[in-house]
């Protein structure tokens, strides 16, 4: 069985947004526990990140959603573990962010290429 790619890609992005919330709580990397802890979760992360390239997603779309994926992650985990509040337009821009990550998924897509764009592949 093969998984989707861009599932990696989201749980990368999953990663990221732990990673961010253990940075936060190393305390500029002086914590001794959460320091090697965010490395450890920066490198799976980029391990997922890793395995959608290897599955042939495309370089540019697969960043900007696995970057977005930990944006939008990150500012979930600052609500509920921070208490952060968030404005109608940091409302609005995240909206626009995950509409273009997911318009970036669609055009990536290999089932949708015209004829003749995969008559010029196989050449």
């Amino acid at each position: 069985m093969r998984f989707n790619p861009w599932i990696m890609i989201f749980v990368g992005g999953l990663f990221e947004a732990v990673w961010a919330t253990t940075m936060n709580m190393s305390d500029g990397f002086t914590d001794l526990f959460w320091t090697p802890v965010t490395f450890g979760i920066s490198l799976i992360s980029v391990w997922f990140l890793y395995q959608g390239f290897r599955m042939g997603l495309p370089v540019g779309s697969s960043y900007a959603a696995w970057t977005g994926c930990g944006t939008v992650l990150s500012t979930v985990f600052g609500l509920v573990f921070y208490d952060q509040l968030l404005s109608g337009l940091q409302v609005l821009f995240l909206a626009i962010l995950i509409g273009g990550i997911l318009l970036l998924q669609y055009v990536d897509d290999p089932s949708r290429k015209t004829k003749e764009e995969k008559e010029n592949q196989s050449e």
